[in-house]
């Protein structure tokens, strides 16, 4: 492991600790050259689908996609990071679980909508909003509805 501070690659140790879930090794080191201490995170790398997208293209999953949407989504909203990183392990487990080489985009677009009412409804409703694609107003409130209405809110606008 390189050395963020001064490149060298020599570096021990200090500290090892499991997340909750025992999926990610987070390490403390120390480097022999300079003493500086800096954390590095371990995460089992398995073999995800590969997205088959709207237009037919095929791209390979990326982590940091769904969870800069979902950072969009929650930005000024009270949701720490830790559940974003969840809400993101989650989608990955379903991917997991999934069992194919490929898998079209849209059905983990329908997961992550299926999902986030429960992280947050407003940001359910912003990253509907560019999902979805609402073309006016009119589509948008049918939206809200739909989200009131599954939750048992009588106050639904309309």
């Amino acid at each position: 492991m390189k050395c963020p501070y001064c490149d060298h690659l020599d570096n021990r140790v200090i500290d090892s600790r499991l997340n909750k879930d025992a999926t990610i090794t987070r390490r403390r080191r120390e480097c022999l050259a300079c003493d500086q201490r800096f954390t590095t995170y371990e995460r089992l790398e398995v073999m995800l689908p590969v997205l088959i997208k709207k237009d037919g293209r095929r791209e390979p999953w990326e982590r940091r996609k769904l969870v800069a949407g979902l950072e969009k989504a929650c930005e000024k909203r009270s949701v720490s990071r830790d559940r974003i990183d969840e809400f993101a392990d989650n989608i990955e487990h379903k991917l997991q679980d999934f069992g194919a080489k490929e898998i079209p985009s849209k059905v983990v677009g329908q997961w992550v909508m299926e999902d986030l009412p429960l992280l947050d409804e407003v940001a359910y409703v912003r990253f509907a909003s560019v999902y979805r694609q609402f073309k006016d107003v009119n589509e948008f409130m049918a939206e809200l509805k739909a989200l009131l209405a599954a939750r048992g809110d009588e106050d639904a606008p309309g």
